[in-house]
């Protein structure tokens, strides 16, 4: 009849199932990234103002917003005035983060220093919303940030991330001034290409001043598949 065939209907229930855990699973650094890599790139972890994953799925206006602790927090760890500012925030799905960040992060911090631009000290944030870089361009005021979250999984991958951007964003933004690189994931857009077209956009928004949707990204050389 008209009804799925049995395999592809447990491939459908295996992979709904892969992407509620993805949503509702809690970012254990240590655990996700292993001592050695915490440990060099020295994150530390802040939270917003929801209290649990719960609250988070249910209240979103809490995760744009960081706890009272975690912004001295910031301030205390974290020189403002850099021209590069990276953020990690679990988002939804920590999975993305877990798999997807280790590849990413050391492609971007090199590529930033190539370029000979300042970065600011990494952290990660759990609870996490986009919303959150107006915030933490007001407490750290970096020529550009980026913020690498996990994307709202699909069935098709629990493992994608998206890096936002933003040139000096302040309270006044809204998604009109951010710039979005998405589907960062094995089998969408590979890290080496992600941080190629990252990095592309930090030139660009120093030099025209300006993010979000009157930006339009020129790309790069993006490296080919041969060379993943």
């Amino acid at each position: 009849g008209a009804a799925y065939r049995t395999e592809t209907q447990l491939q459908l229930r295996e992979d709904h199932a892969k992407a509620r855990d993805a949503v509702h699973a809690e970012l254990n650094l240590q655990t996700a990234f292993g001592p050695g890599f915490v440990e060099k790139w020295n994150l530390f972890e802040v939270t917003t103002r929801a209290s649990s994953k719960l609250e988070y799925l249910a209240r979103p206006a809490l995760g744009r917003e960081f706890s009272d602790e975690s912004r001295a927090e910031i301030l205390s760890r974290c020189l403002p005035g850099n021209n590069i500012q990276i953020a990690i925030g679990d988002g939804l799905s920590a999975l993305a983060i877990q798999t997807q960040v280790p590849q990413l992060l050391p492609l971007l911090v090199d590529g930033a220093k190539k370029s000979g631009w300042s970065i600011g000290q990494t952290f990660v944030i759990h609870h996490c919303r986009v919303g959150i870089l107006n915030e933490i361009g007001e407490l750290l005021k970096p020529q550009v940030l980026i913020l690498l979250i996990g994307e709202r999984p699909g069935l098709a991958s629990a493992e994608s991330m998206s890096a936002y951007m933003a040139y000096q964003p302040n309270r006044s933004h809204s998604d009109a001034n951010r710039n979005l690189i998405s589907n960062i994931h094995d089998r969408g857009l590979s890290a080496q290409s992600a941080a190629a077209r990252i990095l592309n956009l930090c030139s660009q928004m120093m030099k025209v001043r300006i993010s979000g949707c009157t930006l339009k990204e020129r790309h790069a050389m993006l490296p080919s598949d041969a060379d993943r």
